[in-house]
């Protein structure tokens, strides 16, 4: 902490300092909110989107997937007089917070969200979502519907898209219900602020059914995470009443809502939850309104990849809604009929094996026994929180006594958390048999409690996800791309970064992720006269791993691109998004960063400088601080420099103020530092936007050397 307190307190006045002079439209975008958050499929509807910064000059409406065509629709102003300017009051650029945008959804969409993005003369915003919906969109249209007595009517089935937009607020909507219909309420709003950048807090959605006097019928907090989900059977025809609120009764304008009211078949989970590709495999839907013969059938492309996929089936001639499945290419095994709740009756499986089952009931325990010999290493991992089972999963292995050898609850992916469980790289202690148990960690179960289990020996392998995934970069610059390496089953190696699909003009620099650490880099540099626009990219990385028998094992990954999220107090979160993007746009505060030596040769026990120069844009004269770590306050993101070498701060100068453009980056390696040749490290200059933004671009790569 004590080598901390210097550059944290340089963060927190830089940005102070930096962020009262700056004007809005130094940043690209940070998108808050899009109302209505929901358009329904094979029609074109008009939507509001609003930012933090500006949105001046939005050309373009990017949106994931296919069938959705934006535009951007042209701001009506009326007319002012014309006021002459002149040196001495010149124009201001305008600040544009809120934007009108044309969706069209063709018939043949996708339902679900989509992923949206603004593109701007800055550069490319940050994500809001679009949920496509298969009802007619209704609007809430007055503020003042907040009792059932000014409830605002509503013709069902309907998507109700509205607003918890201020402490308190409580919106009702009246419906009418024939005797024995039934219908399912399901909320999306909280999850479609997961991928908002620097929203803070965010709705914790409640609904109430009431009954035509006002009397409750039902309600539900959390069934989907934080959204409800409610299903009701009315027994006698009449109007009735939907209430939501915020849970705490908090309020923000940028909480918009979507309540899909409908009578079709809603699937919360299906069993199994695995699909093999090129097969044909029948499942069954786990939910409500479920016809009697409620079987379907899924059938993936064969050269359709492993992981979760989102399929949308029919069920009785009716759409279902979207269901996650996962999609695995393992030995198949079903679990058994009888109870295999102990080592001493645990089911027999062969390794490697993909095995579906459920937790059926209250209590319920499996255990599957394997044989094992000294040594052999095994993995486990447990994929149902994920695809939307209710099985919140502990993991266990245990020997013939029944003695834990290695538990796991909650797995931890990198920068992504979630509630299955995971045992990497467990290693038998004696030849025998082992099992491996599964049950809820609260011991609850039932139909909606069906989980996959990966077993299989370990075999080394690594994943990669970049930190983050917008690349902001001007003509003339360069800027860099951090990403880390989160090595599973004994891999220990080093990682060549490389990046397909570049922009026209635009070259790369691709570090490596030295053996046993966490972080590389890729290094982007476009070209004076580069065209502005956006390109998808993908980051990849290789490797190779010795195995004990002589061969040598080829590693590769994909990178998962990560969006930045900002919390309470400033804390720093990341969640998965679907596309790597680098924008060519025009420049910021810094138009290029500069080294004194592309070459820093370090002897152990020695510190070795190299000046960093910024060229400012003309009038620029707010504060820049220079890095090659990537840090919020006191916690440090990404760190590719060698082992063994970290920055002395009090050799370097790191904070330009003023006009000042030149400053020092001293680097030093400690005495027992190991060897190590040109290790690509990037040499940052940013600029605060606020206390959580910045505006950041790179020099050319900076290539250190740690001598023997």
């Amino acid at each position: 902490m004590r080598k901390r307190l210097p550059r944290l307190f340089l963060t927190i006045a830089g940005c102070l300092l930096a962020a009262a002079s700056l004007r809005a439209e130094s940043s690209s975008p940070m998108l808050k909110s899009l109302a209505p958050v929901a358009v329904q499929i094979g029609t074109t509807a008009q939507c509001e989107i609003r930012a933090d910064h500006s949105l001046a000059g939005a050309s373009r409406v990017l949106v994931s997937g296919e069938g959705v065509e934006a535009h951007v629709l042209p701001e009506v102003k009326p007319a002012e007089p014309e006021v002459a300017k002149t040196a001495e009051t010149p124009a201001k650029p305008a600040v544009v917070e809120r934007i009108k945008v044309s969706f069209s959804v063709a018939a043949s969409a996708f339902p679900g969200p989509r992923e949206v993005r603004v593109v701007t003369p800055r550069g490319l915003s940050s994500i809001v979502e679009l949920l496509l919906v298969r009802d007619p969109v209704v609007r809430e249209t007055s503020a003042d519907n907040n009792t059932p007595a000014t409830a605002q009517a509503v013709a069902l089935p309907a998507t109700v898209c509205g607003t918890i937009d201020k402490a308190e607020d409580v919106d009702f909507y009246k419906f009418h219900a024939d005797a024995g219909q039934a219908l399912t309420f399901h909320v999306q709003a909280s999850r479609l602020e997961n991928k908002i950048h620097d929203l803070q807090d965010h709705i914790d959605p409640i609904i109430t059914l009431c009954g035509p006097g006002g009397e409750t019928l039902a309600e539900n907090d959390n069934y989907f995470f934080a959204d409800p989900l409610l299903h009701y059977r009315f027994a006698a025809a009449g109007d009735y009443f939907l209430e939501i609120r915020d849970l705490r009764y908090k309020g923000n304008d940028n909480w918009n809502y979507a309540i899909e009211i409908n009578d079709r078949p809603f699937a919360t989970t299906v069993f199994p939850l695995r699909v093999v590709p090129g097969e044909n495999r029948l499942l069954t839907p786990i939910g409500f309104n479920l016809p009697a013969e409620r079987i379907f059938g899924v059938s993936l492309p064969a050269d359709t990849p492993d992981g979760i996929q989102i399929v949308a089936p029919s069920l009785g001639g009716r759409p279902l809604n979207p269901l996650p499945l996962i999609v695995d290419r393992l030995p198949y095994m079903l679990e058994a009929a009888g109870d295999f709740g102990s080592p001493a009756t645990a089911q027999p499986i062969a390794m490697p094996s993909g095995i579906s089952g459920r937790i059926e009931q209250p209590g319920d325990v499996d255990c599957y026994s394997f044989a094992a010999k000294t040594g052999q290493k095994f993995s486990f991992e447990v994929i149902a929180r994920r695809v939307h089972s209710e099985l919140d999963s502990y993991l266990a292995i245990l020997n013939e006594k029944g003695e834990r050898l290695a538990e796991n609850d909650d797995l931890k992916d990198g920068q992504i958390r979630s509630s299955d469980s995971r045992i990497d790289a467990w290693t038998a202690p004696a030849d025998g048999r082992y099992s491996v148990q599964i049950r809820d960690v609260n011991l609850r179960g039932g139909p909606a409690f069906g989980y996959y289990l990966k077993c299989r020996p370990s075999l080394p392998y690594f994943a990669l996800q970049s930190d983050c995934e917008k690349t902001l970069l001007a003509p003339g610059a360069s800027a860099v791309i951090f990403v880390q390496a989160y090595r599973r089953d004994g891999f220990e190696g080093e990682i060549q970064l490389a990046v397909e699909g570049l922009p026209a003009g635009v070259t790369a620099q691709c570090g490596k992720i030295v053996a046993g650490r966490k972080d590389g880099c890729v290094i982007l540099t476009a070209p004076p006269g580069t065209a502005a626009g956006v390109t998808r990219i993908r980051i990849t990385g290789a490797a190779t791993q010795p195995m004990p028998d002589g061969r040598s094992l080829t590693l590769s990954a994909v990178c998962q691109p990560l969006t930045e999220i900002y919390g309470p107090g400033g804390q720093r979160l990341h969640y998965p998004v679907g596309a790597q993007l680098v924008s060519i746009a025009e420049p910021g505060e810094i138009l290029s960063v500069k080294l004194s030596t592309n070459s820093l040769v370090l002897a152990p026990g020695k510190t070795e400088k190299v000046e960093v120069t910024v060229q400012r844009r003309p009038g620029f004269s707010g504060n820049v601080s220079l890095d090659v770590l990537m840090q919020h306050l006191t916690t440090v993101f990404a760190d590719c420099l060698p082992p063994g070498v970290t920055v002395d701060e009090g050799a370097s100068r790191l904070l330009l103020t003023g006009d000042q453009a030149t400053g020092t980056i001293a680097l030093t390696a400690a005495a027992d530092a190991k060897p190590i040749d040109r290790q690509q490290v990037p040499a940052t200059a940013s600029v605060s936007i606020n206390f959580i933004d910045r505006y950041t671009l790179c020099a050319e790569p900076l290539y250190v050397t740690v001598t023997r």
